[in-house]
């Protein structure tokens, strides 16, 4: 589980109305048969001492160099006045993308006991 933190935003609405283009970045074909290569999500942070600042968080159940090259990929679309920052998540933040990845895959979860 990695986030890419996308910093720099002057509120949430301007951090959140990069979604759109950062979703057909990863997502090019929207219909496609699922399960998503990488599993993603998106929440937003405050940045910063004072919370005068935004960031876009983008959380991916992946490799940490799959990782590492999606950031590369949001870094070009973002442009070079944000900062955009790889780091390891916390699963129990991302509940939701955990089981999603769970059940696209055919998983069981690991709160699931014997039958269930």
């Amino acid at each position: 589980m990695y986030e890419i933190r996308i910093a720099g935003y002057p509120s949430t609405e301007a951090a959140l109305a990069l979604q759109d283009p950062i979703k057909h970045l990863l997502c090019p074909d929207p219909d496609h048969a699922p399960p998503c290569e990488v599993p993603w999500s998106f929440t937003v942070a405050d940045d910063g001492p004072d919370d005068a600042s935004t960031a876009l968080v983008l959380g991916v159940y992946t490799s940490g160099g799959q990782a590492t090259q999606m950031a590369a990929r949001v870094r070009a679309l973002a442009g070079e006045t944000r900062s955009v920052a790889v780091r390891e998540g916390d699963a129990g933040e991302w509940e939701e993308l955990v089981e999603q990845y769970r059940f696209e895959r055919g998983l069981r979860s690991e709160r699931s006991g014997p039958g269930q």
